[in-house]
């Protein structure tokens, strides 16, 4: 009987053990001498972790510590001692495949770091060098007729896997760069080395099943006419006929799109008749498809992210279905030019400019533990900060196709480098590499494949040719052909006449590599940075917050780096490190009466970056008094993390188009245990500093400008704002609003930044030295409030410190929840209400005492909230999981007491576990995580209420409950589900 034809995943069941502790043979492995099949595996044998690396299945069998903990990674054995033998590993495993006389079957490696010997069954196929490339072997005649199929690969580590010099460095010795590998392995300023340099099967192992005819590599293209109203989509693909035999074949394709309730509309269903020849493959170029006003893809914060399922099917005559191959696809047209005015680089989709406010990213796990779970949690985490690009960096990985899915999805623009640095290829201390890697075939071979492999997402913005440099002159000019545009979408100033000849450019787009995305040799050249490939990114450190808004901070148009600190909550702190790295830096007084902070040598190993920089910025932490403890150092760094990249973005933001096209912030997020750059840790708990960026990248916007103190309201879309209001009001520490005021009838063109007033609080005789500052943005037709801003401030020459004593007021709270449960999967609704008694003066209008709804910057309606955009039905599937339950109608009621009126500061939720620690010697982390929250580390003026949204998965057999806690709320406020 025919196996069905498809793709059958080979990820579980493997095995591993150290080559040079296996006497045997791949043949002899794979005929007469397997590993036993035995749930405990006899040494040397293993459970493997596949798809992963050599570290990531010793550490799944508690062979090394856990590299990321503590200086666990100090005692794990490095390749450059050990020897590149020492994590070179067999990784085995089982099948069952019995195709019939007409079927064929591939075995695909979709990558290996950074060669290997395949055996199946006795037989040998050698696997070439290079980490980015996809691997495909027929199979087809060495499959054994009972369907029983034994597998051995032996993986070798990359040919040059380097020393780390004692004193670190950007890519140790960077001798990794002769390979065409991943370069972070070797160590940074962020990273510890990873000790196998990420040796092993990591990405998808599959087998697939086909007639005599497959399909491969179909490339989609969408091209407009009529301002965006006409529309086709193109695509050319490759068709193989494995068979001895002319084959007859029908090629099917079906366009549709998801509609409410999961009702799926089929827009197209077109089928064609061709030939094959026998023993040949052909290349055929689906006539295009005409769309009248498709359902537009748009990044994040633009509008929907419409996406279209496009299935390709072959028909042979005389055996049926011989192949399929469907992906989500989205009608978008992305175009990137240098500005003018600016000189920075311009991202226009469906010919709207988008401001470009986004962050760098490595990769999500240093073990490359990748999974589409928290491949998910990672990208939804950068929508919920309201971002719009990751810029994927040249040291890290060609992302997979799973990151590309889920950007797609949530409307994250990405811009994909290639694995060239300037630390490691010719621009490092020492110099080394200056030509690249070794084998500029190799690379280049890699660089098409990866480009076939992702070209067809939306998501996809650019490329690039390498992190702060060039790649090599061959290398280069390959590229710049091999990615030429095609002329369809090559952004010219023309007539009419030319455009319409540009439209009839006789070769189909689709024919060409990409031909949709520009190109850019490095992350420093062509309208990032001075355009020059100088030096001119960052800068990496703490900033005081007014400096984002000076004219002087930054000279260039779009910055692809600047970065700060990133100190996660004390609960992550414990849960991966001893006790002896709970301790926090030293604060030593200078005789210039800065503050160097010294940290303990864990948070050094772990590159902890200081909340001070002497002789530039006074320590940002101690404004808020000299910290006690652990969890009084990480509180007040989450207070400093929220101003500090709110004021970031708020700075850039200010200067939009008139002297800035866009952001990347280095980073959001680091791929291990790391101290520094990241908006959520490693276990994928958010800082303050993920809602100070979300609160900044608003796509509607009202912010103070730090330098002027004039009040300024931010449009980024391309709908002008009419007949709307400002509220501006301050709150002292007792409780009083001593400044009030509303500026009506307000007028915001698209894509503007507009100065409404000045806030001048600060300058009145009788201002308080620290105060609250609460900004509203809202329609005079609902009081629908758009956008809120809480804002702590002090006056010139003041500090914080007075908000310690602040922590022991008392403020009256009342929480509201709304519970619904599907399984393991919670969604919650906290309602938090300041029960003190507002002061604001008789007779004014006042929004403090309304009901906020959702306080992450969406459109209230009455007592429902949405977000902006609609959410289109494969969005919602994905981030609604399953269907939920209707939420209980007895509404959970807690009140917290309080005789103290004023400002509840700085709340934020957290979601634990209830049950009680067993471990003795060991911290018990009891927060559940991921756990997505609509906001979070929000403050409350007298009055005012709000709704938080949180939403997670609890372990199984778990009782959660949410937490509660604030700068004058010590005590846990728990919520039982």
């Amino acid at each position: 009987m025919a196996v069905a034809v498809g793709k059958q995943l080979l990820d579980t069941g493997w095995l591993a053990a150290r080559s040079t502790e296996v006497a045997l043979t791949g043949v002899q492995l794979t005929t007469s001498h397997p590993p036993a099949d035995d749930p405990a595996p006899a040494a040397p044998w293993m459970s493997a972790a596949v798809p992963g690396t050599v570290l990531g299945t010793l550490l799944k069998n508690n062979l090394i510590p856990d590299p990321f903990y503590g200086l666990n990674n100090q005692a794990i054995v490095d390749i450059a001692d050990a020897g590149r033998e020492h994590y070179t590993f067999w990784f085995f495993a089982t099948f069952q495949c019995a195709p019939s006389g007409n079927q064929h079957v591939t075995l695909n490696f979709r990558g290996i770091n950074y060669s290997a010997e395949v055996y199946l069954n006795g037989h040998e196929e050698a696997l070439p060098k290079g980490m980015f490339r996809r691997h495909t072997i027929d199979i087809t005649d060495i499959l054994h007729p009972d369907g029983n199929n034994l597998l051995a690969v032996l993986v070798h580590p990359p040919d040059h896997p380097g020393k780390i010099p004692p004193e670190g460095g950007q890519g140790g010795d960077h001798e990794i760069g002769k390979d065409v590998a991943t370069q972070y392995v070797e160590g940074w300023d962020w990273m510890c080395p990873i000790r196998d340099r990420n040796t092993g099967i990591w990405d998808e192992v599959s087998i697939s099943i086909s007639g005599p005819v497959n399909i491969t590599d179909p490339h989609l293209v969408s091209t407009f006419h009529d301002d965006f109203k006409r529309s086709y989509l193109h695509c050319t693909l490759q068709l193989e006929n494995k068979s001895s035999w002319i084959a007859d074949c029908t090629l099917k394709i079906q366009v549709s799109t998801e509609l409410e309730g999961n009702v799926c509309l089929v827009e197209h269903l077109q089928s064609y008749a061709i030939t094959v020849p026998p023993q040949s493959d052909i290349e055929y170029t689906i006539p295009s498809l005409f769309f009248y006003k498709p359902n537009l893809w748009w990044p994040n914060g633009m509008g929907k992210q419409s996406l279209y399922n496009v299935e390709i099917s072959v028909d042979v005559k005389g055996f049926g279905e011989s192949d399929s191959w469907s992906h989500y696809f989205g009608f978008r047209k992305i175009e990137s030019t240098i500005d003018d005015s600016t000189g920075g680089r311009i991202f226009k989709v469906n010919g709207e400019p988008i401001f470009i406010r986004g962050g760098n990213w490595i990769l999500s796990d240093g073990l490359l533990r990748l999974t589409k779970k928290r491949y998910m949690t990672d990208i939804k985490f950068h929508t919920d900060m309201n971002f719009n690009m990751l810029r994927c960096w040249g040291g890290g990985l060609a992302e997979r196709p799973d990151f590309y899915h889920f950007c797609d999805v949530y409307g994250l623009m990405v811009w994909q480098e290639f694995w060239i640095t300037g630390d490691v290829d010719g621009r490092g201390n020492p110099v080394s590499n200056p030509n690249g890697p070794l084998d500029h075939d190799l690379f280049l071979l890699c660089a098409r494949d990866t480009v076939k492999l992702l070209r067809n997402h939306a998501s996809l913005a650019l490329w690039v040719g390498g992190n702060e440099q060039v790649p090599p002159v061959d290398i280069n000019k390959a590229l710049k052909n091999d990615l030429k545009l095609h002329p369809m979408f090559v952004s010219y100033q023309t007539s009419k006449n030319e455009e319409r000849y540009l439209s009839e450019e006789s070769t189909d787009p689709s024919k060409y590599l990409d031909g949709t995305r520009v190109y850019v040799q490095g992350s420093m050249w062509d309208g990032f940075a001075n355009g020059k490939g100088d030096w001119t990114d960052g800068p990496y450190e703490i900033q005081y917050p007014e400096s984002f808004f000076k004219d002087s901070f930054y000279k260039y148009g779009f910055n692809p780096e600047v970065g700060s600190v990133g100190v996660p909550v004390a609960a992550t702190i414990r849960a991966t490190m001893p006790p002896v790295g709970w301790s926090i830096p030293i604060f030593k007084k200078r005789i210039d009466g800065y503050i160097e902070q010294v940290p303990n040598p864990i948070w050094d190993y772990h590159k902890y970056i200081p909340y001070s920089k002497p002789g530039k910025v006074h320590d940002q932490i101690e404004l808020y008094g000299t910290p006690k403890d652990l969890d009084d150092f990480c509180e007040k760094a989450q207070l400093v993390n929220y101003v500090q990249y709110r004021a970031l973005l708020e700075g850039w933001t200010s200067f939009m188009w008139t002297k800035f096209t866009g952001v990347l912030i280095w980073k959001t997020q680091n791929p291990w245990t790391g101290l520094r750059g990241q908006f959520y840790d490693h276990l994928q708990d958010q800082t303050a500093g993920f809602y100070g960026c979300r609160c900044a990248s608003q796509p509607i916007h009202v912010q103070l400008n730090l330098v002027t103190y004039f009040v300024e309201v931010v449009n980024t879309t391309a709908d002008e704002l009419k007949d709307m209001a400002v509220e501006i009001s301050v709150w002292d520490l007792d409780g009083a609003c001593p400044y009030y005021k509303v500026t009506e009838n307000i007028v915001v063109p698209p894509k503007k930044v507009k100065q409404i007033i000045e806030m001048k609080y600060p300058k009145m005789k009788d201002a308080k030295p620290v105060y609250f500052l609460l900004l509203k943005l809202f329609r005079l037709s609902d009081n629908g409030i758009i956008s809120r801003n809480f804002y702590w401030l002090h006056l010139p020459g003041q500090d914080y410190k007075l908000l310690e004593q602040y922590q022991q007021k008392k403020i009256p709270l009342k929480i509201y929840s709304d519970i619904s449960v599907s399984g393991t999967i919670h969604k919650v609704r906290m309602t938090v209400e300041n029960n003190s008694k507002k002061s604001v003066a008789e007779g004014t209008r006042s929004l403090s005492a309304m009901d906020l709804g959702d306080a992450s910057g969406s459109h209230s309606t009455g007592k429902e909230t949405t977000r902006n955009g609609n959410e289109s039905g494969l969005w919602r599937k994905i981030s609604n999981g399953l269907g939920f339950a209707r939420p209980s109608d007895n509404r959970r009621t807690l009140e917290i007491n309080g005789a103290d009126s004023g400002v509840a500061f700085f709340l934020h939720f957290s979601v634990h576990t209830s049950e009680p620690s067993t471990a003795k010697e060991k911290y018990n982390d009891t927060r559940i995580l991921p756990v997505h929250y609509s906001d979070n580390y929000f403050s409350l003026t007298p009055g005012e209420k709000m709704a938080i949204d949180i939403s997670f998965e609890a372990p199984q057999g778990s009782s959660p409950k949410v937490v509660l806690r604030g700068w004058n709320h010590h005590l846990d406020h728990a919520v039982m589900i």
